[in-house]
Formats: C-alpha cells, structure tokens, sequence
C-alpha cells in the first residue's frame, strides 16, 4: 500500500495544474484506471504503472525518474503504454500504427502493458461525453476498431462489451437511441419472460438433484445492433435476443446440463456451439445452445463452469500468472501467441499496411474452426481460402501445395472452408512453388507474407524484372517521363528513405508484393514535380497563348495537351478514361492536368462554374498502341463453383493482364466480381467485356472505375 501511495502522491504533484475536459484534476483518470486494474485482479506494480502511466507523456517526469523510485519493472510498464509523441508522422494512420507496434513490443515482454492501456481507454471512453465532438467519433470509432477487438481477443468480455456499447452510442446516436427505447418498451415484459424460463429450468434442475447458478440477461446494445443492421433484422427475429448462464462445478455436469435444457426446451437446429472440447484462441469456453421457450420465443443457453466464467468474463487477467497460484501451464501464455505472431509477421514485411491489416483481418475478424486430416484444430478468419489454410499449418506446406480435398471431394484453392470442415492438402516435391495469383486469393496477412517471402527468396531476378515493369506501367499511367539517370537517382533517394539498401532492392521489393507500387508513386511524384513542376499560373499563362502560341504539341505520353508541353499527366480514378474516349483535361493545384471523359459526372459538375471554367483544356489522344491502361470491370454473377476459374481462363486465353481480382455476396444469391485488368482502348475493353458476358453464370458486365 505504502508504494502505491508514493505513486499517487507523485502523480499529483507531476500533474498539477493539469486538467480533464470535465473540469476535474487530471490525477483523477489514472486513478481510476488503478481502480479498473484492482477489479481485474492485478498486482501492485500494475496499480502503481496505472497510477503513473501518463507522466512520461504529459508531464516532466522521465523514465529514469520512475525506473529510480519505483524500480525497473514499473518503468518499463510505463513506457509501455506511452505514445510516441514525439516523433513526426506523415499520416494519423501511420502514427496509429507505429504507437500499436510499439504496445504490442512491449506487451510481449509483458502482458500487463496492454491491460493497462485497454484499463485507459475504458475510463477514457466512460467520460467521452467531455470531449469535444469531433475528439469523440474518433475516439469511438478508434475504440471499436481497436481496443473492442483487443478486449475480445485477450478475453475480457465484460470490458469489451462497454467498449462496444459507448462506442456505439457516439457513432451512430440515433441506432444506438431506436434499440435502447425498444428495450425500454417491452422491459416488464421481457423481464418477466426471462423471471419464469430461470423458474422452470432452476426447478428440473432442483427436480435432479442438481447444484447450478442460474442467471439471465438481454442481449447488449451492440451485439443487437450489429445483427440487425448487418444481416437486416428487426429486433424480435433476432434469435439470442435473451440469454440464460447456468454455471456448475464440473466439466461433465456441463454436458449433463446441456442434456436437461434439451429435455425441457426444444433446441433450433444448427445452433449448437461446443467451446469446450473447442476453445476459442482467447481461451473461452462454454456451451452454447438455442432453444424455443415455452411462448415460441427463443433464446441462447450458455453453461460453463466457474473456471470457464471467471476466464470468460476477466479473459487474461483471470490467468495472471505474476499470482503466485497460477502457473504458466494454466493457458495464459497462449493468448499471447498472436501478439508475438503479430510482430513475427510485420518484421517480415517492408509495408507498414501490413501491420494493419493483419491486425484487423487476421486476428479480429470472425473466425471459424477448421480441421486436419489428423484431427488438429486450425483457427482461420471467416472468408479464408485454402491457400490461408495451408500457410496455417506451414509455410513448406503452402510453398509445396497443389491442390486440396475438404471432406474427401476436391476443391479449388479458392475454397472458402466451413466450420467444422476437414481440409487436406496435396503437395508435391517437384512443384513449382506457390502462385503470384496466390496474393489476390489470400486473405490473411500471415499468408500473403509466406508467400511474398518464398518470391523474395527465390526468384529476385524475377522480383526485379516484375518491379521495373510495374513501375513503369505505373509511370505510364500518371505521365511521367523521366530519364534512366534521373529515375535512378531518385529511387535511389526513396531507397534510403524507407530503409533499402539499393535500387535494385526496391524494384524486387515491388516484384514481390514486399513494398505496394502505391507507397512508391507518392515519394516519385514529389521528386518528380522538385524538378518538372509548373506553377498553376505557368501552365494558365501557356493556355492563354502568353507564352507559347496554341498548337499541338509531340507529346512524350499517351495524351496530348493543347497548350502545354511536359505537363505531368495523370488519369482520373473517378471515371478512369481510355484511349477511345473523348476527353477533356483538368488543371490541377500544384499536379499537372487530370484527364477526365467528357461524360465523367465530376466534369459536368466543374465545368460551368465560374472559379474553375478556365482550368479546364482541350486534349486528345496520342498513339497509345504500345500503351496499357488499367480499367476495371464489376460482374454480376450467380453463385457459382469455378466461375472465377471459368473467368481467369477466358482472360488468360486473351492474354489480358489481372491486377486485382475481388468479391463479395450481392443481393438475391448473387455474387459482385471486381476485376483490375490491362487493356489498350475501348475497343480492346469492349471485346473484353463481350467474352465475359458469354461465360455461364455472368449475368452482367459493366465497365467500374479503378
């Protein structure tokens, strides 16, 4: 008690004259923080970090001083969970990311630092109503994003919940409002309903001779809404809308349990979950049920017992392995798998974005539990391929596939398995390695990074070769025209800039997926434009025939530009013009001239106004035959087996190029195609596109925007 008196009487002093939105002294948040952690259960060192974790950030006090009074374990937890403040960033998103790596360091060293910055956040979020708003959707909308999914995977369900539902309440306010007076209309209703289910089950199992504790509840706000506006439900079809615990002592009174509920109620097939025998990654496990009542209304049955509650509710703070009662065998170091997977996985790649997306795609999205031939459990996110599935296991079993059965009948490694699905996976030691389109099919980050690091390593000439064609395609597109000495002196620039060693480093970074092209461009353009850049009153002047008289000019790319010669040129992403198309160029601020098609709705809207009538130009097409442009296709389908093979082969038998390729449900059992592909002119799209609407079961081709 005495060192966590210190830590309060040092943070008062630190923070003094320091103030909350609300008006109260700062002192007040991290004491509250250090009252989250007591509930959690965690030791003093923790409480006293809490009590601290604020002052390297906000106030004079330095590591050392912390590391002299309070030794070095607390100070590490301090540095911890603080930001990097101090560093400049290019991008909110990119400081996002460089203050989770630096948690997410930290908490592999020591899990009490992320406890404690989720401890933060929550108090944070519980006074959100101070801030100002537009501190308070971000603030909400950075909870649901992060600290929410990190609640759940470290298994803190009863935190995660309020993260969830004060989010909620900011992000969408009058969602949030139409269930909370939902609630509130039926609650007599809805309470006596839940009063006499527990009535009926607590008397079979009194009946029994059963010892169970038995509660009930509705579902939260969240948790409501995500299903209604998600799957498009209204509140009364939402199947769990109640829920009843039953706890007991054992593990086969659990299964007992299950067998009495069944006996009273009917259960609704298919909505039988055992976490028991198959435990969630963060560790949780219950049975789960639904039944029909008595009214016809249904509901869920959780039973677990006590050990389970405690893990379900407390996640990784019930497991705290610094009590002196709790060994490391007790599961509690396996939730921290993922971070060191995390980092593991970011180390491997040159992106930045990678981190992110394996943040919200591999280890937060809905998973689902899949199956070895031998009987081994492989989580996966929903929506994962095969490809993600064999990655999973190893990366020479991915490196070495070929093909793949689920449930003894043969599947394209596009296959998206089910839960409950036995996958094996044919490989060969003669093969040729994995796939480039593997990169487009994969959907976990720890895939996609197998994969980039097997092209890394064994085809760099290859990498090299694939990383100059790309960035000139790319070059192309945006009307640069740069001389081998002077692009090579400026890759070599970027190089250095984001950590490679050469030129030749980077285009094999690009080959293989390590670095996207679109990092790059950026950085190309900047130094493009230090050297060829014309000011907006230069290039108005040339227009107006001051400078130069109105004529047409040899063009060095695709595009010729009344007026103006060695302009930077860049396509439109709003309508993505083609050779074949009547265009029209846009004076941009400080970025060249942007080519729209005469028909592109942002030209109708633009070109009548007043302050922007005069940055518009005459321009036309010059020879282009030589020249690919990217256009992108979206394809209504019906859902189909191998249709997006039946696709890839119709492209690759014309010898069309595939940037990208991706899908998702429509409406009525319909299935959304989009597709990046190379073309050279509208005529070229157009056969395309004819080609495509034959294949069976493509309803629809339509020319998108990239």
């Amino acid at each position: 008690m005495e060192k966590i008196t210190k830590a309060y009487e040092l943070s008062k002093s630190a923070h003094i004259g320091q103030k909350r939105e609300s008006g109260e002294d700062f002192v007040s948040h991290p004491v509250e923080v250090a009252l989250i952690l007591i509930n959690l259960g965690l030791d003093t060192d923790s409480i006293v970090a809490a009590i601290l974790h604020d002052t390297i950030e906000d106030t004079g006090l330095t590591y050392e001083d912390i590391k002299k009074e309070f030794g070095a374990e607390v100070a590490e937890l301090v540095n911890g969970v603080t930001k990097l403040g101090r560093i400049p960033y290019t991008s909110k998103e990119e400081e996002q990311v460089e203050n989770l790596r630096k948690m997410f360091l930290a908490t592999a060293k020591d899990a009490r630092v992320i406890l404690i910055k989720i401890s933060d956040r929550l108090h944070n979020m519980r006074t959100l109503e101070f801030m100002p708003e537009e501190k308070r959707r971000h603030k909400a909308l950075e909870t649901m994003e992060v600290y929410a999914p990190l609640a759940h995977r470290l298994g803190m369900q009863r935190i995660k919940i309020e993260l969830e539902d004060i989010s909620l309440r900011y992000l969408d306010p009058i969602g949030y409002k139409e269930i909370e007076d939902s609630l509130k209309q039926k609650e007599s209703e809805r309470s006596k309903f839940l009063e006499n289910t527990i009535n009926v089950i607590k008397k079979h199992f009194d009946d029994n001779g059963y010892k169970v504790n038995i509660s009930g509840r509705i579902k939260n706000v969240y948790s409501i809404y995500r299903k209604m506006y998600r799957q498009n439900k209204t509140i009364d079809e939402i199947y769990d809308l109640y829920a009843v615990r039953l706890i007991v002592d054992t593990v086969n009174e659990c299964y007992n349990a299950l067998g009495i509920i069944h006996d009273i109620y009917k259960p609704i097939p298919g909505r039988f979950k055992d976490y028991i025998s198959t435990p969630k990654p963060n560790m949780y496990q219950s049975l789960h049920t639904t039944v029909i009542g008595k009214e016809g209304i249904p509901f869920e049955v959780q039973i677990r017992t006590w050990e389970m509650h405690r893990t379900a509710e407390l996640g990784i703070a019930a497991h705290w392995k610094y009590k002196s009662n709790i060994t490391k065998s007790d599961g509690s170091e396996k939730k921290l798998e993922w971070v060191r997977k995390l980092l593991e996985m970011q180390s491997s790649s040159d992106d930045p974005d990678d981190f992110m997306r394996a943040f919200k795609i591999d280890f937060f999205a809905d998973e689902i539990f899949v199956f070895t031939p031998k009987g081994d459990l492989v989580n996966l996110p929903a929506g994962a391929t095969i490809i993600d599935f064999a990655y999973a296991i190893h990366s020479e079993v991915g490196n070495k596939m070929i093909g793949c059965k689920v449930n003894g009948k043969m599947q394209p490694l596009d296959y998206q398995p089910k839960n409950g699905d036995i996958v094996e996976i044919i490989t060969t030691n003669s093969g040729k390695g994995p796939n480039r389109d593997w990169l487009n099919l994969a959907k976990t980050a720890e895939a996609k990074n197998k994969i980039k690091t097997w092209f890394k390593r064994e085809r760099r000439e290859e990498n090299i070769e694939k990383g100059m064609e790309e960035l000139e395609r790319e070059l192309k597109e945006n009307g640069m025209v740069i001389p081998p000495k002077q692009r090579e002196e400026m890759l070599q620039q970027i190089a250095k800039r984001i950590g490679i060693a050469s030129v030749e480093d980077l285009y094999a970074a690009i080959g293989y997926g390590g670095i996207a092209i679109t990092r790059i461009m950026p950085r190309l353009r900047e130094e493009y434009l230090k050297i060829n850049k014309q000011s907006d009153e230069e290039i108005l002047a040339a227009i107006k025939g001051k400078e130069v008289n109105r004529h047409r000019r040899k063009s060095s790319s695709a595009v010729i530009v009344e007026g103006i010669d060695n302009c930077l040129i860049k396509y439109a992403k709003c309508c993505n013009p083609l050779p074949g198309d009547d265009i029209i160029g846009f004076i941009t601020r400080g970025y060249g001239v942007s080519i729209h098609r005469r028909d592109c709705y942002n030209v109708e809207n633009s070109i009548n106004k007043e302050e922007e009538k005069d940055r518009w130009i005459r321009c036309h097409w010059a020879n282009t035959k030589s020249t690919t442009f990217k256009a992108s296709l979206q394809l209504t389908c019906v859902q189909k087996y191998g249709l997006l093979a039946d696709i890839s082969t119709i492209l690759a038998s014309m010898k069309v190029f595939i940037h990208t390729v991706n899908a998702r449900e429509g409406e009525g059992h319909q299935t959304d195609i989009y597709i990046t592909i190379d073309v050279y002119d509208t005529d070229h799209l157009n056969n395309i596109i004819s080609k495509l609407s034959a294949v069976n079961g493509v309803l629809k081709v339509r020319r998108g925007t990239n």
